[in-house]
């Protein structure tokens, strides 16, 4: 599940009245979700003290490719790299462009407790080229790193987030000329890529007190005759069609395909709801992301690589599966190999 930590850290946004989608200062779902109440979310956390299976955490270390800057500037445009959980890194027009950059050991407001990393990040943040732009999805810890931001920055011509991320990050010291806030269906160009931020079914905050503050995105990515689409965490929902009519169809969607369960359903999908919405959106390949670096979830970690596999073999779709740091081609995607099958649970209760 989506790390919103019970604590009062964190910054203030600013509030944005002008948007459709915020009612007394806080952001809202085109379709309300269910909230867990007191009762629930104690009973949730109790099952993830006590009733996690060693199963959630693999054995042995995720295979990862080790990537070189010199590796980044000699590769081609149309180039994709996933660099763990929501972390993707783009070619694009002569440019790199990161997606919820998270560099961090735990994806958590403190390193000494939270989700671990599975793996080290294929590249670490001063080992990367010049970023042109970085896509930010929500403020959740394991998709809003604040000292990745911090450190990246010096390197980045543009942030684009949705309203009242892009707050945090002046707070954090970015400077506010390079951050672009936007709304659902709002667009932005930087040189040769279009950005069109569209909605999502999700939640915000990293705090007890900020709930609901900022929005939550999906992206549209389109560059040198490229469709792509990167979903951040979302639930299923009906804009997935209007989304599919408006800017598909898609070459390659970059969906969330982990940290699911029944008892949070409307705000993360099964891999079944997975597989609609890249047919909803139109999609040629499909990247599962959301998986493979961050114990987060009540199933097994490699669960949502196998059923999105078989589901997607049923169906026809091609998917792309790259290990941590492998290229994959946009013009042409590999389907890649069954990499997780080689990285089995732990026979050891606890992580």
């Amino acid at each position: 599940m989506s790390t919103s930590i019970l604590c009062a850290c964190g910054t203030s946004p600013t509030a944005h009245p002008q948007s459709p989608q915020q009612h007394e200062g806080r952001y809202r779902n085109a379709v309300p979700r269910q909230p867990l109440g007191f009762r629930k979310t104690m009973d949730i956390g109790w099952q993830f003290l006590t009733g996690k299976s060693a199963a959630t955490v693999p054995a042995q270390p995720i295979p990862v490719q080790r990537l070189t800057a010199a590796d980044l500037l000699a590769a081609p445009d149309r180039s994709l790299y996933r660099l763990g959980h929501s972390t993707l890194l783009l070619k694009l027009d002569g440019g790199f462009w990161l997606t919820d950059p998270v560099f961090s050991e735990r994806a958590s407001p403190v390193q000494w407790a939270g989700p671990k990393r599975f793996h080290a990040p294929p590249i670490g943040i001063d080992e990367l080229p010049p970023i042109k732009g970085v896509i930010l999805s929500h403020d959740h810890f394991d998709h809003l790193d604040a000292d990745a931001i911090r450190r990246l920055a010096p390197k980045v011509e543009v942030f684009v987030t949705p309203l009242g991320v892009g707050d945090r990050l002046i707070a954090w010291g970015v400077d506010p000329a390079r951050v672009r806030q936007l709304d659902w269906w709002g667009e932005t160009r930087v040189g040769g890529v279009r950005l069109a931020a569209v909605p999502a079914q999700h939640f915000s905050g990293r705090s007890l007190l900020d709930e609901d503050r900022t929005l939550w995105a999906s992206w549209v990515i389109k560059a040198e005759g490229l469709s792509l689409f990167f979903s951040g965490d979302t639930g299923y929902h009906a804009d997935f069609k209007a989304i599919g009519e408006r800017h598909g169809p898609f070459d390659l969607t970059m969906i969330e395909t982990g940290a699911y369960d029944r008892q949070w359903a409307d705000v993360h999908m099964q891999p079944e709801q997975t597989l609609q919405a890249h047919l909803d959106l139109r999609g040629r390949w499909l990247l599962p992301v959301h998986n493979g670096t961050f114990d987060l979830a009540l199933h097994p970690w490699d669960e949502p690589f196998r059923r999105i596999h078989a589901l997607a073999q049923a169906q026809g779709v091609p998917l792309a599966t790259p290990i941590m740091g492998e290229r994959l081609a946009l013009d042409a995607p590999q389907a890649g190999t069954a990499w997780w099958v080689k990285a089995p649970a732990s026979s050891h209760q606890g992580s």
